[in-house]
């Protein structure tokens, strides 16, 4: 190494460590020692600039750290105070404490609802009950009613039958009627029916009027098995000139019948008339063949035994 050299020994002496790695400089003393000199200030510089970048880092961080110091102590002051703070902190056990409260009156309104569906179905089962005896009562009183009305039909031949219709007949409307229920009085055509009447002293049973239809209808209801066919009964009414003129036997026009639907038809000629038990009492009559064979109905005026 060798000395200090005043006019420029110190550039000399840090270029001279690398003189085994790079070449020797130029001969010329004064291009030597500029080209010294510009690789110093290279050094210094990228030194320099080292430094700068971390300060300038050093002061954004800074910066940043202080503005969100600044934005937390704003939004504390702004939105959160320590109350604030304290009640959030609470949030989780009243939530906590109103989900136990919630639970509890859930399970609660659950049994009364449990109390409420079985006390309902012993209701239920209640009404079911005097449903039942209900319905039973109904077909008592329906039964009742029948036999009370079929009394009352044989009630004028049990109290004043012997004043005024013969045994056998009813009296109704002050007239004594006849109705062929029994099995042993067969089946018998128009003209025989009419002729057993006669005998009898009296005529195939005129029902012109609404009261006299109800009246006929309702007996043949309570007297007849409506779970089996039912059978026409033979009536005073008759097509006279077989052109569709119906007359009764008492030589009066008919101006109200009480026909089924479709009837009277005619077919085959059908000209004399019969009633059946129909709970529709305007529909309750048919049209037949007069040969052929049915029950009947008389008709009479009563007789006094005074």
């Amino acid at each position: 190494m060798s000395g200090p050299n005043f006019d420029g020994g110190f550039d000399i002496l840090t270029c001279e460590d690398d003189n085994e790695e790079h070449p020797p400089y130029p001969p010329s003393n004064h291009g030597s020692r500029s080209n010294v000199w510009r690789v110093s200030m290279l050094n210094v510089a990228r030194g320099n600039l080292s430094a700068v970048v971390l300060a300038v880092l050093a002061v954004v961080l800074l910066i940043v750290d202080i503005s969100l110091g600044a934005h937390y102590n704003n939004l504390t002051d702004t939105h959160l105070t320590a109350e604030d703070v304290e009640q959030i902190r609470s949030e989780p056990t009243f939530l906590e404490d109103s989900s136990k409260n919630v639970t509890t009156t859930m399970q609660e309104a659950q049994k009364q609802l449990d109390s409420e569906m079985s006390s309902q179905k012993e209701t239920n089962w209640e009404l079911e009950h005097q449903n039942k005896r209900q319905t039973d009562y109904k077909v008592q009183i329906d039964k009742m009613k029948k036999d009370i009305a079929s009394m009352r039909t044989h009630l004028p031949m049990i109290v004043g039958g012997c004043r005024h219709c013969p045994p056998g007949w009813i009296l109704m409307n002050s007239v004594c009627y006849y109705f062929s229920f029994s099995e042993s009085a067969g089946f018998k055509t128009w003209k025989k029916a009419r002729d057993f009447c006669k005998m009898h002293g009296g005529d195939l049973a005129v029902i012109d009027s609404k009261d006299k239809e109800n009246a006929t209808v309702k007996i043949l209801l309570n007297n007849e098995d409506l779970s089996k066919p039912l059978n026409g009964f033979w009536i005073g009414l008759r097509d006279s000139d077989q052109e569709g003129t119906w007359k009764w036997l008492n030589g009066t026009v008919l101006v109200e019948g009480y026909w089924n639907d479709g009837e009277p038809n005619d077919a085959n000629d059908e000209d004399c008339a019969a009633v059946y038990a129909k709970k529709n009492i305007f529909k309750a009559w048919n049209d037949f063949t007069c040969g052929a064979t049915m029950k009947w109905i008389c008709e009479k005026t009563p007789t006094s035994t005074s």
